[in-house]
């Protein structure tokens, strides 16, 4: 317990840097993931061919791939990328291609009479995604994106392995530093510390999670008794 407070400083630096880089993950991934999402429910056939290439391309590649394929490729084209940069590119693609699948859902759980309706009204297709069916389509898209941040954030120690110093790594430089200059091997208090840590955040997010879907559950508008009853079909009445 000592050592991690003795450390505390560094482990703070480390935890900030973790949270630094779920957050950029996030915020880029979000934006590709409603643009492409969107762009996939339109009516064009061909774009929607294209979104479906780039989902399955960076879904099938296995993230720490693709992590290290835009570390180490991305100077040969004259892009020198820091190892933070790095790590929120492969982050990005990868958790925007599962984020495009959630829009896309989202979009498409919307009532096809919603769609029509608008459409009847005479409203922009702009205008049906933004005032419409977008409101809508919330509903069923911030629990599971909820969900996808808790993965980013998991995802985040992958960044040790290029030099990222994220929490993780901040655990693993205090265990090699204890063990060389002070000849015993603290791994099991470090790594139980970062368990606990990386538990707490991650279970505090599924539980955002789980509350924030039955709050849209609860709030969704319930067709009133007197509503049902008089749309019974006339041929039911005596």
């Amino acid at each position: 317990m000592e050592l991690l407070i003795r450390n505390f400083p560094f482990i703070l630096q480390g935890l900030a840097m973790t949270l630094g880089l779920a957050l950029a993950t996030l915020f880029f991934a979000t934006i590709i993931s409603f643009v492409l999402g969107t762009l996939a429910t339109l009516r064009f056939g061909w774009l929607r061919v294209l979104v479906k290439i780039y989902v399955e391309l960076f879904r099938d590649i296995p993230l720490i791939v693709n992590i290290f394929f835009v570390f180490f490729v991305a100077p040969l084209f004259g892009l020198e990328l820091s190892p933070f940069a790095a790590v929120t590119v492969g982050l990005s693609v990868w958790g925007s291609a599962n984020g495009i699948e959630i829009v896309r859902g989202g979009f498409n759980a919307v009532p096809r009479h919603q769609w029509q309706s608008a459409a009847a009204l005479g409203l922009k297709t702009w205008e049906i995604y933004l005032f419409i069916t977008g409101p809508q389509a919330l509903r069923a898209i911030l629990p599971p994106f909820v969900g996808l941040l808790t993965l980013l954030v998991q995802a985040t120690s992958l960044g040790a392995l290029v030099g990222v110093n994220e929490f993780f790594k901040v655990g693993q430089i205090i265990v090699e530093r204890t063990t060389m200059m002070e000849g015993w091997n603290p791994a099991f208090t470090v790594y139980a510390a970062v368990l606990l840590t990386y538990f707490v955040i991650c279970s505090t997010l599924t539980w955002f999670g789980r509350w924030l879907e039955h709050r849209l559950k609860r709030d969704r508008p319930q067709a009133r008794p007197e509503a049902i009853s008089s749309a019974a079909p006339a041929a039911q009445l005596p």
